[in-house]
């Protein structure tokens, strides 16, 4: 029995996913940094069972109502844990957050700023003075009336809906109406209502067009459809519903990804004229604070708005100088995190998962809690070098007011810095799953089949095998570039190189190669028809008639459910369920590959609709996924289940891994294209049918790469990479760059935007943008080869290469 006042977490028996009977102790009040190769273990032991058992403890202290719930959840696969504090998780999330949210609303920071406002403001002599949530755009009490709070509005118009006004209405001239016994309907209520449905569009009069197409009319008539010949059809009572009305009726209230977005076609989206983008109502515009209304303030980066909220509070009332000093506070630690290039206004779905989290981050520091385990994902993700020293001190800080901070983490610079090393190995899925080394980081020296052991204290005695650079076939030179802070920029890609797009959070990369590269070249492959989405944002590009393809691999999710996972995603399940439907038992019975599948009804279990998963409403926090009670998470019903394939059910496929899954299917081509290049990039350790909900954004990326290797490649492609190397151990990171440096010496083009300056060393071309973020960004402050870059003097980049470089 412990001491009610033992230090440490004591975890006993931990089986969570991979977890092979851990058996760990960690020191309470530091900051423990787990690491281990990707698939290891380390989350399974982090976050799947220290925090989901600090979660469910919580849970049961709360109501009988809540007990039953976390029933259904599940409780982590764990023998015992002693020690355990209360837990927070910073998580990075794997979906986005809705429209409404900013980075205001995330930090709590819009609150302080609406309150300033309210208790602060200048108001018109005369005005009635306002509640705070008269200036939120997500209240009743603030929200322009017109867009709801939105700032932005969808119109449409008569040359959107009828794109060819020679075709009669018969013929299909009304584009956004829907297409078969709906869009007949439609016709036949028109028809009946007495307009000329078969004249052309064109010579219908004026104002029966507009009706026809704007009308907020519903009428209802009786429509006697034309026989059919043999078919017998009775009269039935039609209402009328405009082509406007439908569009936007389609685009606000379906749940079909393809309706929305057809009906997006038919939709252009304006600034809001009574509000003029604000989103609030015009009486809180009418206030104003140092000047400038609270839409104005939001729209400022947060360094600036810290400027001018310390000029305006230093000399002001009682009331101003608290608030602004709170505001201010609160700002600094956001900035510290290397964030200040972002405005309150900026919406969370524009946010990437590492600026969510440290925006999560700075929140907490502020709470004033102590005593608890923050549980934190890789807070260093997308954030370069020179801010790696901000988030430490945040740490630490966290650490100092009493708490424990527990941090998943690949990034060696913070391994260096943690008290306690818990290192999971040796390898991922079932080769890993054992705690290697829990102890003093230098410890792990003492360790040799630990993966981060060679990361961590490189040897001298190996120094990195130099590659030569490659000379580059051709350049695509983009000049003028104007888009969000890169303003005037003139820039060139080399071809046939490898290309590394470096600066720090803000500065632009992104900006420049997943918007501007990325548009102009995407505009010249869809043709004329489109030109112009990407050449918008620049001056004029040349070059662009080397590249015969464009491929931009980026971090979103494959899918946002348990449905979508790797095998539906690559393709590779189409071959499973073909093999299924081939084998003697299947034939037998009339089983078609339709009834392999999870996603029509048929083989799949009814009650989660082949889901494997059952929704569970927490009403006062997000739904959580339970395994079905009928089919405990198999996906399909017994009949289905009966049909086996070398003694495997599919159910029991999807749950094989890649690496065991190439093993069941060698010998079957289709197949073994796929899992090798699975295995190619470092996913050997997933599952099949893993859900996509369960897939880091660096792993939804490799599985896009992958997919792509597997394609037979004609021509030259272009590859653009967003951090690929966000969520990867050092080891896997060198599989990863194996792969793509395999790419360029296919004679293609590889362009990264990248934070690991490991990978940007043994890059042949470096672009480096700066020197700051936000307006303090946008320039291209240093290029060429990595020794290059690493003399420059303005770059902040420059000296962490050089130290990479060992120059």
């Amino acid at each position: 029995m412990h001491s009610p006042h033992d230090p440490y977490v004591r975890v006993r028996g931990a089986r969570e996913h991979n977890l092979q009977d851990v058996n760990v102790d960690i020191p309470r009040d530091t900051l423990t940094v787990f690491t281990g190769v990707s698939g290891s273990g380390k989350s399974s032991l982090a976050f799947g069972t220290i925090y989901a058992e600090a979660q469910r403890r919580y849970f049961e202290s709360v109501a009988p109502y809540a007990r039953r719930l976390i029933h259904q959840v599940g409780a982590p696969a764990v023998g015992e844990i002693t020690g355990l504090p209360p837990a927070v998780s910073l998580e990075q999330r794997r979906s986005a957050p809705g429209a409404r949210s900013s980075v205001g609303t995330v930090t709590t920071l819009s609150n302080s700023l609406r309150m300033l406002f309210s208790r602060a403001g200048e108001y018109p002599a005369g005005a009635e003075r306002l509640d705070s949530d008269a200036f939120s755009p997500n209240t009743a009490a603030g929200a322009c009336p017109e867009c709801h709070g939105l700032g932005r509005i969808h119109r449409t118009d008569e040359e959107l809906l009828v794109p060819d006004p020679s075709l009669s209405i018969r013929e299909g001239a009304i584009a956004a109406w829907p297409g078969a016994w709906q869009g007949k309907n439609l016709r036949d209520v028109l028809d009946t209502l007495g307009y000329d449905v078969d004249r052309p569009w064109r010579e219908l009069a004026a104002k029966d067009r507009e009706w026809i197409l704007f009308t907020d009319e519903q009428p209802v008539v009786t429509v006697h459809p034309v026989r059919d010949a043999g078919r017998i059809q009775r009269p039935y009572q039609g209402t009328y519903m405009s082509a406007r009305r439908y569009v936007l009726h389609t685009f606000a209230d379906t749940k079909s990804r393809t309706l929305r977005a057809k009906a997006e076609r038919f939709l252009t989206s304006v600034p809001c004229p009574v509000c003029g983008g604000s989103r609030l109502r015009p009486e809180a515009m009418a206030v104003t604070f140092a000047g400038r209304t609270i839409a104005e303030l939001a729209a400022l980066p947060l360094s600036a708005l810290a400027e001018v909220l310390a000029g305006a509070g230093a000399g002001g009332e009682e009331t101003a100088r608290v608030l602004t000093g709170d505001l201010l506070a609160r700002i600094g630690t956001v900035t510290e995190l290397g964030l200040g290039y972002l405005s309150l206004d900026r919406t969370a779905p524009t946010l990437s998962s590492g600026e969510l989290q440290r925006l999560r981050l700075a929140t907490q520091l502020r709470s004033g809690l102590f005593g608890v385990v923050y549980v934190l994902d890789e807070p260093s993700a997308g954030l370069h070098p020179a801010d790696t020293e901000s988030l430490l001190g945040v740490l630490g800080r966290l650490k100092e007011a009493g708490n424990s901070v527990f941090v998943v983490e690949h990034q060696m610079d913070v391994v260096r810095r943690a008290d306690w090393l818990v290192d999971v190995g040796p390898l991922a899925g079932e080769h890993g799953g054992r705690v290697l080394h829990s102890g003093p980081p230098e410890g792990l020296a003492e360790v040799p089949e630990s993966a981060t052991r060679r990361f961590l204290f490189p040897s001298e005695d190996e120094p990195e095998p130099v590659r030569e650079t490659r000379t580059p076939s051709g350049w695509i030179r983009l000049s003028g570039v104007e888009r969000h802070n890169v303003r005037g920029v003139d820039a060139a890609f080399p071809l046939g190189v490898f290309t590394a797009v470096t600066g720090v959070s803000g500065s632009g990369k992104s900006t420049l190669v997943g918007q501007v590269l990325a548009g102009v070249l995407a505009d010249r492959e869809a043709g004329e028809e489109a030109a112009g989405a990407g050449e918008q944002f620049c001056a004029s590009a040349s070059g662009l008639e080397a590249v015969d393809r464009l491929v931009q691999v980026d971090q979103k999710p494959i899918g946002r459910t348990p449905r979508s996972n790797l095998a539906t995603y690559t393709g590779l399940f189409d071959t499973v369920r073909k093999l299924f439907a081939r084998t003697e038992t299947a034939r037998e019975r009339g089983y078609t590959a339709g009834r392999f599948s999870f996603n029509v009804s048929g083989g799949r279990c009814e009650t989660c609709q082949g889901e494997g998963f059952v929704s569970v409403e927490l009403l006062f926090l997000p739904s959580a996924y339970a395994p079905c009670p009928d089919c405990h998470g198999a996906r399909y019903n017994p009949e289905t289940l009966e049909v086996t394939l070398r003694g495997l059910t599919v159910a029991q496929v999807l749950d094989l891994t890649v690496e065991s899954a190439a093993d069941f299917f060698s010998g079957t081509p289709a197949a073994e294209r796929a899992l090798t290049t699975l295995l190619d990039v470092g996913l050997g350790y997933l599952r099949l049918g893993q859900p996509a909900t369960e897939l880091s954004g660096g792993e939804a990326q490799r599985i896009k790469l992958a997919s792509e290797l597997q394609r037979t490649r004609r021509g030259h492609t272009l590859y653009l990479l967003d951090e690929p190397t966000t969520g990867l151990h050092p080891a896997d990171v060198e599989v990863l760059m194996r792969q793509l440096h395999g790419l360029v010496d296919a004679h293609n083009t590889v362009v990264v935007v990248e934070h690991d300056m490991a990978v940007v060393a043994g890059a042949d071309h470096v672009i480096d943008l700066g020197p700051g973020g936000g307006d303090r960004g946008g320039r291209i402050v240093a290029t060429g080869t990595p020794q290059e870059v690493a003399r420059s003097a303005e770059s902040r980049t420059a000296p962490y290469l050089a130290k990479t470089l060992g120059s």
